[in-house]
């Protein structure tokens, strides 16, 4: 049981950073490899596609991580704000950038953190949403 719970914030630690490095544009693997890494860490996080997760309400999504352990809380909402930032960059999504600001906001209140990327990251959302 405790290695699940590890193996569970493993794999939400370890999609995160893939999307934080995609983000800031350091991924050295083709296009075609990090959709790939893309849909495997989607399927192994969430058990389903960005598709299928994009189209539910940040409250939904937001409930379905409130039934999960709390400590697992905190990774959830960063990978969730680094996950709809990265898809809002992509498509020009405004829902998505939405939902970022909101999965960072999140994030920022349940750990406590004072993080500056992530508030850069809110403030810069915030003015290409006026």
């Amino acid at each position: 049981m405790i290695h699940d719970k590890d193996y569970i914030l493993r794999i939400v630690k370890q999609f995160s950073e893939f999307l934080n490095k995609r983000i800031l544009g350091e991924n050295e693997e083709t296009i075609s490899e990090q959709q790939r890494i893309f849909d495997t860490n989607m399927n192994d996080t969430f058990k389903m596609s960005f598709d299928e997760l994009s189209s539910k309400s940040a409250e939904e999504i937001t409930q379905s991580i409130h039934e999960k352990e709390s400590n697992h809380h905190i990774p959830y909402f960063e990978l969730l704000g680094h996950l709809f930032y990265a898809k809002a960059k992509e498509t020009d999504n405004k829902d998505f950038s939405e939902k970022a600001i909101v999965f960072y906001q999140l994030y920022l209140q349940t750990s406590g953190i004072f993080s500056l990327p992530i508030i850069n990251r809110i403030n810069e959302i915030k003015k290409a949403l006026e």
